[in-house]
């Protein structure tokens, strides 16, 4: 039978909405950032780099990783370089350190976790940003075009989850985890089958995990970036084509992008803020805020705009 207090509440639920308190007086000790432990995926460019720079300007020390250590590496050089010559002036003599990860492989991740923990300690903030761009409709992507896409933007996201999360429950001071999902999470288009999937996955495991970490005063904050100009325009796949055509796309796309002069730097302003804010879902640019909002009120007419070429 159910145990009620003297006010006739369930005293499961009582224990619940305290442990809901107590984990949001927690997450506001990242308000200030100063001092704070941040591990950044995908840093070697884009998003990823300009949020390694953006959580240094405030004060922390960043471990950024990438696929390619030479970039991740060029990341850490610019934090740990005065901010007078372009860098981010790191404070505490912590500064930045760079390592070489592929998120698609779990063991490897599971092992980068670790040294994290072994050599800077338990992260405040995990930022699972790296992730692949992929074009094509459902029935021209391979079978192992889409495992692929789902392997780096999707599962890559919940090893990250996996591995980071478990130690700062244990820790027992709360954090944060921000997990780059996309305006196309909700906005569906035929020619973005894999890509769209794999980002509302991610968008879904983060509502998830919101509910789940709050108790132990981890926030989760889902990002939500439209158009914006980064080098994942250069090395994005377009299904069905040759290797010509596939040059021919990858060049009209980034001059689209370019145009549009939407710069990474200001999806790091927003990941900042967010994890400041404890802030759930954030659509970035304009045409992310504006899916949003039309995903809500009329999801109808977004499936009827699916149909069209984007």
């Amino acid at each position: 039978p159910q145990t009620y207090t003297r006010k006739g509440q369930p005293m499961g639920l009582l224990k619940d909405v305290t442990g809901w308190r107590r984990g949001t007086k927690l997450q506001r000790r990242l308000r200030d950032l100063t001092g704070t432990l941040v591990v950044i995926t995908g840093a070697g460019s884009g998003i990823g780099r300009e949020t390694a720079l953006a959580f240094a300007a405030q004060g922390a020390i960043v471990v950024v990783s990438d696929i390619n250590l030479e970039s991740a590496q060029d990341t850490a050089a610019l934090v740990n370089i005065p901010s007078q010559a372009g860098g981010a002036e790191a404070v505490f003599g912590g500064g930045a350190h760079a390592y070489q990860v592929d998120v698609s492989d779990e063991q490897a991740v599971i092992r980068f976790a670790e040294t994290v923990a072994a050599h800077h300690g338990v992260p405040d903030i995990v930022v699972n940003n790296a992730g692949i761009g992929f074009s094509g409709t459902f029935a021209d992507t391979e079978q192992r075009q889409f495992e692929r896409v789902m392997d780096i933007n999707f599962w890559g996201v919940v090893y990250g989850c996996r591995a980071f999360t478990p130690m700062m429950i244990d820790r027992g001071t709360g954090g944060h985890v921000v997990n780059l999902s996309s305006a196309a999470a909700y906005t569906p288009q035929k020619a973005l089958t894999a890509y769209s999937t794999s980002k509302a996955a991610v968008f879904m495991l983060s509502d998830c995990l919101r509910a789940e970490l709050l108790p132990h005063g981890i926030g989760v904050s889902t990002i939500c970036p439209g158009l914006v100009h980064t080098n994942i325009l250069k090395t994005t796949e377009f299904a069905g084509t040759t290797a010509e055509e596939q040059l021919e796309n990858q060049t009209k796309v980034d001059n689209f992008y370019r145009k549009r002069n939407f710069t990474p730097d200001r999806v790091a302003s927003a990941i900042v803020k967010a994890v400041r804010t404890n802030k759930a879902v954030v659509p970035v640019t304009v045409e992310a805020k504006l899916g949003r909002t039309i995903s809500r009120l009329s999801p109808g007419s977004m499936r009827v705009g699916a149909r069209f070429e984007i």
